[in-house]
């Protein structure tokens, strides 16, 4: 197995590591942009940690952010006001140290590139943006400002995940030379939500297509071919998607995310020797893993984690930028360009475009 294709295991994960709520450093203030169900889930967490501050909080609503602000312990809140934003007055609070973004998908690029102009470190939500092009600016404006920039694909820095990584890059399952992903559930059509919101950046490609792919990028690499079908609604948001990676070896990856289907949620990635599979909870998040080598009977890992998995996600944002560094080796901002080129050939094969395309 080429060693380029294995993804960095952080401190957080390694084994023996000690839980990640344990402070590496001087504490940092966290602003909190946006109230929506992931940001409750990821502050919930970012609250274990020894090292962290819980300081701002924005929304468009002033009582939103003020609401949000009191159930979570926020020092304080901004919401839009006279004209200006409400995520706007966040960043530039001299408090802040680190912004983490958690608004709908076609305004991470806005919401990024005022944070990173203010001078603040940045955890985006995925997609990092909509198109490479935006994702190609934000990275430069951070390593002019020498910024700390990372798009918050927590999967990568889990515990059972680099596990599955130590197994893949072993050699105990052989060359491996296919990998099925999937995730996909139903989500009734609502023009007022932010998955089927075109303006948001709503289809299942952009919102889910990042967990399956990240199996194929850890087993295998960046692919040397891709391709695509996928079905679009009358809005041109994509319902469901099918992607083929191809690589020089022989080898290919089968990913498939959809909104209109109830999927397993498992990855399985199979060689010459054997196969793994995910288990105990969505490929996102696994707590097992099932092992079948050789002639050896199939073995199940299991895994515990702190808090609700974010905290991995959330020990390397924070000791990367105590230690002064820029991006974080396991999750580097060139594999998320990377990454976003990828969705962007895809969108070209299945006719999906947005708004953002055309600035």
């Amino acid at each position: 197995m080429n060693p380029q294709h294995r993804m960095i295991v952080p401190p957080c994960a390694e084994a023996g590591a000690p839980s990640p709520v344990v402070a590496t450093g001087r504490p940092l203030k966290w602003g909190v942009i946006a109230t929506g169900g992931i940001a409750s889930k990821v502050t919930q967490d970012i609250a274990l940690l020894e090292d962290a501050v819980l300081h701002a909080v924005s929304s468009r609503s002033a009582d939103s952010a003020a609401a949000f602000a009191d159930r979570f312990g926020f020092a304080t809140s901004y919401g839009n006001d006279g004209g200006m934003a409400g995520y706007q007055r966040l960043v530039d609070d001299p408090e802040v140290d680190v912004v983490y973004i958690t608004t709908p998908h076609g305004q991470h690029y806005d919401v990024a590139k005022a944070a990173l102009t203010a001078g603040k470190h940045v955890l985006c939500e995925k997609p990092f943006t909509i198109n490479a092009a935006e994702a190609e600016e934000l990275a430069a404006i951070a390593a002019d400002g020498g910024l700390f920039l990372m798009e918050a694909v927590w999967t990568r820095f889990l515990p059972s995940v680099n596990r599955a990584w130590e197994i893949i890059h072993s050699g105990e399952l052989g060359d491996i030379r296919w990998v099925q992903a999937d995730l996909g559930f139903t989500a009734p059509e609502d023009p007022t939500s932010r998955l089927w919101d075109p303006a948001a950046g709503g289809g299942a490609l952009l919102d889910l297509t990042v967990y399956p792919l990240t199996w194929a990028l850890g087993s295998l690499g960046f692919p040397d071919s891709v391709s695509a079908v996928g079905t679009l609604n009358s809005d041109g948001v994509d319902l469901q998607n099918a992607v083929t990676l191809g690589y020089g070896s022989g080898a290919h990856a089968q990913l498939s995310s959809s909104f209109i289907a109830s999927c397993p949620g498992q990855a399985t990635v199979c060689g010459s020797k054997g196969w793994l599979k995910t288990g105990g909870g969505n490929l996102h998040n696994p707590t097992e893993l099932t092992i079948k080598a050789g002639q050896e009977e199939a073995r199940v890992e299991h895994f515990e984690q702190a808090g609700a998995g974010y905290t991995y996600e959330l020990r390397e944002v924070t000791r990367c930028i105590q230690e002064g560094l820029t991006e974080s080796p396991t999750m580097p901002i060139g594999d998320t360009v990377k990454t976003m080129r990828l969705l962007d050939g895809v969108r070209a094969q299945i006719g999906l475009r947005y708004a953002n395309d055309a600035a």
